[in-house]
Parts: C-alpha cells; sequence; structure tokens
C-alpha cells in the first residue's frame, strides 16, 4: 500500500528522532568563528572534504581578517591559498568578488536575508542556508549536499535530481525546526553509515525506516553506488555541491 502523506511525515520524525540520538553533537563541521568566515569556508567546501577545508583556512583566516582584506586580495595570492581544495580559481574568484560586494552594500558584513545572500557571486541556497542557519538562526530553506541527495532519495523523501527541488520537497515534508538540522545529520551518518559505496544497512538505526530506494537486496557490497551518476560514488565533502561549483 502507497504511504499516505502523513505517514510519509511521521516516519520522517521518527527519522529524525533517531539520528538526533545517534548524532547528538552533529552541528556544522566547517571551522569558523564568524559569518564571514563560515561563507568562506562554505564556498571552498564545494567539491571538497570539510576536513581539507579545515586544513587549509586556518592559514587563509590568518591573512585575511576582514571582508576588506579578501576584496583586496591578488587572485594569484588567493588562489596560493585555496588550491589544494579544488577548483582554486573559480573559487578564489567567487571569494574575491564576493567580499567586494559585502564591502560595497554590506559595509563588510555577511547579510541577514536569502535575497541578499543570493545576490553573492558564487552564492547559491545551499550556502545562503548554511550561513543564515548557522550563524543568525535565521532558517529559510535545507542545505542540499551530496549526502542530503542521496539520503533523500534511499529513504524515499525525494525523487527529484535537482537540489532546489530536493529542498522544497525536504521543505514540504519537514517541520521548519528540523531544516538546518536535518542537513548535519544527513552529512554524519553518510560518513559514518549510509556510505556512498559501502552502505552498512545492517548498523543503521533507521533502516528499519528506509525505503532503500536504488539498493538491491540489501546487501553491502564493495564498489556499489546506490544512486549512480551523477550522485552516486563517494562524496566529496559534506557540503559538496554541482562537479563544477560556480555558485554554491
Amino acid at each position: 500500500m502507497k504511504e499516505t502523506l502523513t505517514e510519509k511525515k511521521s516516519r520522517a520524525k521518527r527519522i529524525v528522532s533517531l539520528l538526533s540520538k545517534a548524532y547528538p553533537a552533529a552541528k556544522c563541521s566547517l571551522h569558523h568563528k564568524n559569518p564571514l568566515q563560515l561563507l568562506i569556508a562554505t564556498i571552498l567546501s564545494a567539491q571538497c572534504t570539510d576536513a581539507r577545508v579545515n586544513l587549509v583556512t586556518p592559514a587563509l583566516f590568518k591573512r585575511f581578517k576582514t571582508a576588506k582584506d579578501f576584496a583586496g586580495a591578488s587572485q594569484s595570492e588567493m588562489e596560493k591559498y585555496v588550491r589544494s581544495t579544488g577548483f582554486y580559481r573559480n573559487k578564489a574568484k567567487n571569494i574575491r568578488a564576493s567580499c567586494k560586494l559585502l564591502v560595497q552594500k554590506h559595509n563588510g558584513s555577511v547579510p541577514r536575508t536569502m535575497e541578499e545572500m543570493l545576490e553573492l557571486p558564487g552564492v547559491a541556497r545551499k550556502t545562503a542556508n548554511i550561513v543564515l542557519g548557522n550563524s543568525y538562526g535565521v532558517i529559510e530553506g535545507v542545505p542540499v549536499d551530496t549526502h542530503a541527495i542521496r539520503i533523500s532519495h534511499l529513504l524515499g523523501w525525494s525523487k527529484e535530481k535537482q537540489q532546489e527541488k530536493i529542498e522544497r520537497d525536504l521543505m514540504a515534508l519537514l517541520p521548519r525546526k528540523y531544516w538546518l538540522k536535518i542537513s548535519d545529520l544527513f552529512v554524519h551518518h553518510g560518513r559514518a553509515v549510509c556510505i556512498a559505496r559501502r552502505p552498512r544497512c545492517g548498523e543503521c538505526p533507521i533502516s528499519r525506516l528506509c525505503l532503500k530506494v536504488g539498493i538491491k537486496n540489501n546487501l553491502r557490497m564493495p564498489g556499489f553506488s546506490p544512486m549512480g551518476a551523477p550522485f552516486g560514488g563517494e562524496p566529496l565533502g559534506g557540503y559538496s555541491e554541482q562537479l563544477i561549483p560556480p555558485r554554491v
């Protein structure tokens, strides 16, 4: 029998509850001390592990402390600092351009609204949701990264492949108070248990509530990618997004 929307919402709340118990310390894993640092770190996290970003940002944040500092940096110097995160030319360009706009329009501060965030070069809804939610407690939507894409498909929460459509499905399914939390829970669960190439379904705290869409016979298989291209394979980062990240 097909699951009703009410049943689906009830299952979703139980899943959030179980994941919260499994990962009580789940939070944004990008190291930062202020909204500007989180904005920069999230831009760098596209197609890069959070661990790698956290290795890069100490030196970066020691050299550049304000939006004006980042805006005044040369392209070549910025590239030098962010090279190891991948797509470094594009990331360096977006960081500099975003910070120039912060200086010009926002007195060097990171804005507090979705509309203003989306005006920043290289920033799309995922980054905006992460920065607004973690820095200001402004919850406008669900940050959708590779973990959210893959796990929401497995759970049967969304059949969509575009991030904004998946976000709309999750927003319709979950109460607003869970919108930011579910993203962090997906990241931790995707790293620890629901691993793309080798999902440990036998160890999963939500296995009985998961539809396991795309997984055949619920087997842990080396090299198995449950979603296939373009979202299969090991996620490259907790907050990674498109293959080529002009806006993240």
